[in-house]
């Protein structure tokens, strides 16, 4: 079905969605309990919805079952799915519709997609049937599909020229993108091309944006650790607490964020087990972890005096 230009924006998705991170347990398994408790917490205290699986949920570092079943703990859980969407990207198609389908079944809002990320250069026609084979799979449930575009870690872009076929072709089932490219003039052209498109760069430095214009909101990973912050800004339009959360994220500036958040995580909820990641990650290292923390205690210290 084709969009015309005409088209309103939707409810559904919006505002401050933390990609939450996934804990493991000592074996390298997802610990599901502990996942479950972090999404209480930041649903209760300032996140809009969620992104379970994504690159901070280490999804690919998981097995197609170890997926499905933080899916299913979350489905189980009595979480509000439909302010959740679920990573379903996998580098197989037959993965990604299995994920996907699943995602459909459960509940969840919405399922982003990585490109099929082993092969580089590929043309936008094969780009196009891995779509067009997701969403034939899910027709009997028809799960909104949104595009994670993350070129530094998938290789492949979801360019404009692409993204302009894919909704004339498949029209209301691709809602919207996740930009984490960090190329904002990309975003705005992005979220241009109609006004249903939801465009959620991944910095909280988008929020004031997301409050007057194109983006629908952020997906960001350091809503982990300030979405109150983040709320304040998308919400009240607080530049104060817009400034405090940016600069919680640049924390993490030349470190490897995945560890860090988690090391974070582990600081802020006194629970030393979060800082565990997946192979080929490793933790933070004590050094970086000990200027994190010092600087996070400095910008929450401001926020208490």
């Amino acid at each position: 079905m084709a969009t015309t230009q005409n088209e309103k924006p939707r409810g559904g998705l919006r505002g401050v969605i933390a990609a939450i991170a996934t804990a493991v347990d000592a074996t390298g398994e997802p610990d599901c309990a502990r996942s479950i408790a972090l999404a209480r917490f930041l649903l209760a205290n300032g996140c809009d919805g969620l992104n379970v699986l994504g690159t901070t949920g280490e999804a690919t570092s998981f097995s197609l079952d170890q997926r499905r079943r933080v899916m299913t703990a979350y489905a189980e859980s009595g979480l509000p799915l439909e302010r959740m969407m679920v990573g379903t990207g996998a580098a197989a198609l037959a993965d990604a519709i299995a994920l996907t389908r699943h995602a459909a079944e459960l509940g969840f809002a919405g399922a982003l997609v990585l490109p099929p990320f082993y092969y580089k250069g590929v043309a936008d026609d094969g780009l196009l049937a891995v779509i067009d084979a997701i969403l034939a799979a899910t027709a009997a449930k028809p799960i909104p599909v949104y595009l994670y575009h993350f070129p530094a870690q998938s290789g492949l872009p979801w360019h404009i020229a692409l993204i302009r076929r894919l909704l004339q072709n498949f029209g209301e089932r691709i809602e919207g993108l996740k930009d984490s490219s960090g190329d904002m003039a990309y975003a705005r052209e992005a979220a241009a091309i109609l006004p249903r498109f939801k465009v959620f760069p991944s910095t909280e430095a988008a929020l004031p944006e997301a409050r007057s214009g194109p983006f629908a909101g952020c997906i960001s990973a350091t809503a982990n650790l300030n979405a109150d912050l983040c709320a304040r800004a998308y919400r009240s339009g607080d530049a104060v607490a817009l400034g405090e959360a940016v600069a919680i994220r640049k924390l993490f500036d030349g470190k490897p964020l995945v560890p860090g958040i988690k090391a974070l995580l582990a600081h802020i909820h006194g629970d030393p087990q979060w800082v565990r990641v997946d192979p080929p990650l490793s933790e933070f290292p004590a050094a970086d972890r000990a200027a994190v923390i010092a600087g996070y205690e400095i910008v929450r210290a401001k926020r208490v005096a």
